[in-house]
């Protein structure tokens, strides 16, 4: 009886901060919005998040916006001649049936431009999501240091 009721406690105390940074809508699933701190004075910062649809038809995640920037582009990392380049995705990013999207460092990640104040560890901050069919979508970015995951991409060069 003691198995069943310990498990039951260690599931919630896992679930709880999990839960917390999970966002879904209709057949969407938006798991850990999250960004970077940036020096006071960057114009530029980024976003991180991965989308889930576990639905039968296709969505596109045209953009969105948040509370700390004046602008909210994705954008797609790609490789040509040996030379990492940053694009805007002008169309959005597909979310296929049953497929999950990964907006992460050295790859398509959102933009966050002209920004409004800092972007300080542990001080998460509003934004919303702009899908095709599902609407729009209200998050919370948590704000992790550069251990927390892989680093994020340089930006230099980046024009707002």
């Amino acid at each position: 009886m003691r198995v069943p009721v310990l498990a039951a406690a260690v599931a919630a105390c896992l679930s709880g901060p999990a839960a917390a940074h999970e966002f879904k809508v209709g057949d969407l699933t938006i798991d850990h919005p999250s960004s970077r701190p940036t020096p006071p004075g960057a114009k530029v910062g980024v976003g991180y998040l991965t989308i889930r649809n576990d639905g039968a038809e296709a969505d596109r995640l045209l953009g969105g916006s948040a509370t700390v920037a004046g602008r909210f582009e994705i954008h797609a990392s790609t490789a040509q001649d040996g030379v990492a380049r940053m694009r805007r995705a002008e169309n959005g990013i597909v979310v296929e049936p049953g497929a999950t999207v990964k907006l992460a460092s050295g790859g398509t990640h959102v933009m966050l431009l002209d920004l409004k104040e800092p972007i300080v560890k542990g001080k998460s901050f509003d934004g919303t999501l702009v899908f095709e069919r599902a609407g729009t979508v209200p998050v919370r970015f948590s704000v992790e240091g550069f251990g927390a995951a892989a680093a994020a991409p340089s930006h230099e060069g980046h024009k707002p």
